[in-house]
């Protein structure tokens, strides 16, 4: 099967994991997107064009993370790899906690899928797979590939996810600073071991959390609460850990936004939000861009684009 000449349009949400007390546990999908066109060329090569987020930033060869990842699902599919022209437009932030890492891995598989659609079939639990040993962990992926709020786990067979629909009157809202964190530093910072009554804490809180965000979203500050993870990454991110402090006292279901530095407010309607954005305002002298965002209820879409491409 040639696919030469063949292109692909992907779309990808950004993602926040965590959401509080359910770390590597809980995903959920949020209404920015990356975009990108691949095009197999009639012979070998790479051709990488990157506008937006991290254009200046990141490799323009094939350890590009979304070629890398094409890469890797065409080896899983038995397949050669054709040569590839990519054009990337980014507007998940980097290094800011809204799985910037795991968007562009689902990009990556997906397009593979795309293009290597009526030769070899990746389902679902394929693309899982491969987009968790890419990442690491399917917390990030599984809402970046199935939209909504995810429960990502692992057992004998792999990776596993629901999908769960969020109220409507959740409204979410980032504050994304201009300092980045490293996911790995952050992860770091976490404890190898709890406590008994930390860990029950924390079991408590997240499954009342999956009932505030399905149907009682004035339980929201209650059901974020957490004692794993984020008061340990608070002396990295100070301005973050700060931010989220002053939100909560305030009243608002603040969390850390994966890990940081970015923070989620899962707000109680829209007028909430709006009263959010104008505590941050007044209450900090670090820059936060507040994004007033909704759930994405897609996750990750590849389409045919070889008529347009033409």
């Amino acid at each position: 099967m040639t696919l030469a000449g063949r292109s692909v349009a992907v779309r990808v949400p950004a993602t926040s994991a965590n959401l509080g007390p359910g770390f590597d546990t809980l995903g959920l999908a949020l209404s920015v997107h990356d975009e990108l066109v691949v095009t197999a060329l009639e012979g070998p090569g790479l051709e990488i064009e990157v506008s937006g987020e991290g254009a200046v930033d990141v490799p323009t060869d094939a350890s590009h993370l979304v070629v890398r990842s094409m890469a890797y699902a065409f080896e899983a599919a038995g397949r050669p790899m054709p040569g590839i022209r990519l054009r990337a437009h980014n507007v998940i932030p980097h290094g800011r906690g809204m799985g910037s890492s795991g968007a562009a891995v689902v990009a990556g598989l997906l397009a593979a899928q795309g293009l290597l659609e009526g030769d070899v079939t990746l389902g679902p639990e394929t693309l899982l797979r491969l987009a968790t040993e890419l990442e690491g962990h399917p917390d990030n992926v599984a809402p970046a590939l199935f939209g909504g709020l995810t429960i990502a786990w692992m057992d004998q067979n792999g990776p596993q996810h629901k999908k769960l629909a969020v109220h409507r009157g959740v409204s979410p809202l980032v504050f994304v600073p201009e300092f980045t964190m490293s996911t790995s530093v952050a992860r770091g910072l976490a404890p190898l071991h709890v406590t008994r009554e930390d860990a029950v804490f924390n079991v408590s809180r997240s499954a009342l959390l999956i009932a505030a965000l399905m149907q009682s979203p004035e339980l929201l500050m209650a059901a974020t609460e957490d004692k794993l993870h984020q008061s340990y990454r608070a002396e990295a991110m100070p301005a973050t850990d700060a931010l989220v402090q002053g939100l909560r006292a305030a009243g608002f279901a603040a969390v850390v936004s994966g890990a940081g530095p970015s923070v989620l407010v899962l707000a109680d309607g829209p007028g909430r939000r709006l009263e959010a954005v104008d505590y941050a305002a007044s209450a900090t002298d670090t820059p936060w861009k507040p994004l007033l965002l909704a759930v994405d209820v897609r996750g990750g879409t590849v389409r045919d684009h070889t008529e347009d491409a033409t």
